[in-house]
């Protein structure tokens, strides 16, 4: 039996009337995310403080057509659509398996918001479509650039879920940076005083 973490208080609040559809995606994920390799085996006891609610608080940064690449088991994508009804959400991953778990999951949780796709970012045709992509835990901000920011709309952001080492990937990305045309990189705690640890986002525009 897996023992995933206990409710934290603070879900309630990250995802108001919309906790239920979070419950279950999280029971779902800590029961299967293993066997069918989704998250590794240290996860489930801290699915929802790491994972979920990390994913979660940045739900407000959004608004228009988003799309997550390399979604995965559906962090952040699937936890933002949850979170955000209003916004449409196009998760991109390459791998059958995730885009069968992605797809099983948007229609048990009834999520009309989301479409699901196979394909890897760099072959995305349809460029420059999106109001804001996001990401998380894919590759450093140099390699994730180059593969995120074509699919952004002029004035649009990227909105990066990124770690420790976030300002230290902003001027290893410079050359990259510049190149696909973002402007105002930064890095910007997301759920301060509602979550123990905030999540760091890169933020950034993309002018052409």
């Amino acid at each position: 039996m897996v023992s995933v973490e206990q409710e934290p208080a603070e879900a309630a609040v990250v995802f108001g009337d919309r906790i239920d559809l979070a419950r279950r995606f999280t029971a779902a994920l800590g029961e299967h995310g293993e066997e069918r390799g989704l998250i590794g085996p240290l996860e489930p006891p801290r699915l929802w403080s790491r994972h979920i609610l990390n994913s979660a608080v940045i739900a407000p940064l959004f608004s228009g057509r988003v799309a997550d690449v390399g979604s995965g088991a559906g962090l952040p994508g699937l936890v933002l659509a949850i979170a955000r009804p209003d916004v449409e959400w196009v998760l991109i991953e390459p791998m059958e398996r995730r885009v069968a778990w992605l797809n099983e999951q948007a229609d048990d949780l009834g999520l009309s918001n989301v479409t699901v796709v196979r394909a890897r970012a760099e072959d995305w045709r349809d460029l420059a479509s999106f109001d804001a992509v996001t990401a998380r835990a894919v590759s450093a901000l140099r390699t994730l650039v180059p593969i995120t920011a074509p699919l952004v709309r002029d004035g649009g952001e990227l909105i990066l879920l990124k770690g420790a080492s976030a300002e230290a990937e902003i001027t290893a990305a410079q050359k990259q940076l510049r190149k696909f045309g973002v402007v105002d990189a930064r890095v910007e705690p997301a759920g301060e005083g509602v979550i123990a640890e905030p999540t760091r986002v890169f933020r950034g525009t993309v002018r052409r």
